[in-house]
């Protein structure tokens, strides 16, 4: 037992003895390691602070060698500075002597400019002496003061202008109008030649027959009734006076007052004039106008030999058929300009189709200008805009009255063909007191000019003629006269076409035998 219990206690000491054994032991190696990370540690510390000494003092040095590259640049700068102010002070240095020997010099030449003009205003003085010397003695030998000369001498080159001028001009017209006939003689009179077209005069007024003065009343109706409902339904007024066995039609629309003649004329046939009856008959006459004015238009295009046209367009070319202008009749003038136009674009070889359409198609905004707003030209640019007509046929239509610039020889035939026809003889017609009053402006216009005698507008106003005095206007100032007349007229005047001036200048002496 002592054994067991003694062999305990030994393991326990040994147990013990081996326990603080092992502390010592752990903390003999846990010291050690301490010392050796703090060892380390002083190390890593030294080479830290070596490192950092070493980086600052390479800083320092990169930084010292900053400074001294940019001090050496700053230094050449002021170096190369100093050189240009140096090379500009010199550049001033000389341009400032430059400067004051020019003004030496200018100096020295104003004196001389200064010396010679003296030198030249004695000479002057001395030259005007002598010019007034001879003035006078030229004024004594030919009797004529400096005025006097002065007025002759420019009398003599005006006459001498004069005559140039009018020699010129008279050449110039001479060479114009040879050229003109050479070219055009044989194109226009050949086309007018082979044209010709009847114009029937239009007026504002229709007068249908009556079979008796009975008729009048039944006309009127009781109270009035049936002539207020024929001027209803055809918009145009009914004249009913002391005429014997006529009533007259009255209106501006040439289409309505054909209804109204149509209808009139029907209802007299047939006897029965009541609203009811007279209502009937406008219709009819209206469907019968219509078809006479689709007629028309397609007889127009047949006698034209034009073909493709729009059917609107062809019922506005019939329309035209009761349009007249100037008392020419816009259909028959329209196949009048087509047929002149073939000719002349035949004669100079050109498209004679699109002549003819461009000359049938030229007045046709005449057929509505009465209902739009606008210039018969400028509605018709747009209908034929409208109705797909070619460029060519619009800018005929377009500049037939000078209005814009003509692009085609095409236009230019058809504006040729327009003046034509309505300058012929016999095509248009006017009012007795407007041809009265043309003729008066013709011979007002004539008497005003200096040295004529007295003035004849003749031949219907086609021509002038101007009588003058033969001592106060000489030839050359006829043919200056002769052109400023027609200039004058051109600006003053509306007329168709042309006036011939004849300015006459006659000498006559006259004695008697006794």
């Amino acid at each position: 037992m002592p054994y067991v219990i003694g062999g305990i206690i030994g393991a326990i000491l040994g147990a013990v003895l081996a326990w603080v054994l092992s502390g010592i032991y752990r903390k003999n190696v846990y010291e050690a390691k301490v010392g050796s990370a703090e060892e380390r540690s002083r190390e890593i510390l030294q080479k830290a602070e070596q490192d950092a000494e070493t980086k600052k003092r390479e800083a320092l040095l990169e930084a010292k060698e900053e400074a001294m590259r940019k001090q050496a640049e700053a230094d050449k700068e002021i170096r190369e500075r100093r050189n240009e102010l140096t090379r500009s002070e010199k550049s001033l240095a000389n341009k400032e002597e430059s400067l004051e020997r020019k003004l030496n010099a200018l100096e020295k030449r104003e004196n001389s400019l200064a010396n010679r003009e003296n030198d030249l205003e004695k000479r002057r003085q001395k030259v005007d002496e002598c010019v007034s010397q001879a003035q006078k003695e030229l004024e004594r030998i030919s009797g004529l003061t400096s005025e006097q000369a002065k007025e002759y001498l420019l009398k003599s080159v005006e006459d001498e202008v004069k005559l140039d001028t009018a020699k010129l001009i008279k050449e110039l017209d001479v060479k114009a109008k040879e050229e003109a006939n050479r070219r055009a003689r044989d194109y226009v009179v050949t086309a007018i030649q082979k044209c010709a077209a009847d114009h029937v005069a239009e007026a504002t007024v229709s007068v249908v027959q009556l079979p008796n003065d009975e008729m009048k009343g039944r006309i009127i109706g009781r109270e009035g009734r049936n002539i207020r409902t024929l001027e209803t339904m055809t918009g145009v007024e009914l004249i009913i006076d002391d005429t014997p066995e006529a009533v007259i039609l009255s209106g501006f629309d040439p289409i309505r007052r054909e209804v109204a003649r149509i209808a009139l004329e029907k209802l007299i046939l047939d006897g029965r004039i009541h609203p009811a009856r007279i209502e009937e008959m406008v219709e009819k006459a209206q469907r019968e106008v219509e078809a006479t004015i689709k007629e028309e238009g397609e007889s127009a295009l047949i006698e034209v030999g034009v073909h493709g046209i729009h059917p609107e367009l062809v019922k506005l070319l019939g329309r035209m058929r009761f349009r007249t202008s100037y008392g020419q009749n816009a259909l028959k003038h329209s196949i009048e300009v087509a047929h002149l136009s073939g000719l002349l674009a035949a004669e100079l070889g050109l498209d004679v189709r699109i002549a003819k359409r461009a000359g049938l198609l030229h007045d046709i905004g005449k057929a509505v200008d009465h209902e739009m707003e606008g210039s018969h030209v400028q509605l018709g640019v747009e209908l034929c805009r409208k109705y797909k007509e070619s460029a060519i046929v619009i800018n005929a239509v377009e500049s037939h009255h000078g209005d814009v610039e003509p692009t085609s020889l095409i236009a230019c035939i058809v504006q040729a063909a327009d003046t034509i026809s309505a300058a012929r003889p016999g095509a248009r017609r006017e009012t007795l007191e407007a041809y009265t009053k043309r003729l008066k402006q013709l011979e007002e216009i004539a008497d005003s000019y200096k040295g004529v005698e007295k003035s004849f507008a003749i031949q219907a106003g086609r021509e002038v003629r101007v009588m003058v005095v033969p001592d106060q206007v000489s030839d050359a100032d006829m043919v200056l006269m002769a052109r400023n007349i027609a200039k004058q007229i051109e600006s003053e005047l509306e007329y168709p076409g042309n006036i011939k001036i004849n300015v006459i200048r006659e000498s006559r002496a006259v004695e008697y035998a006794k």
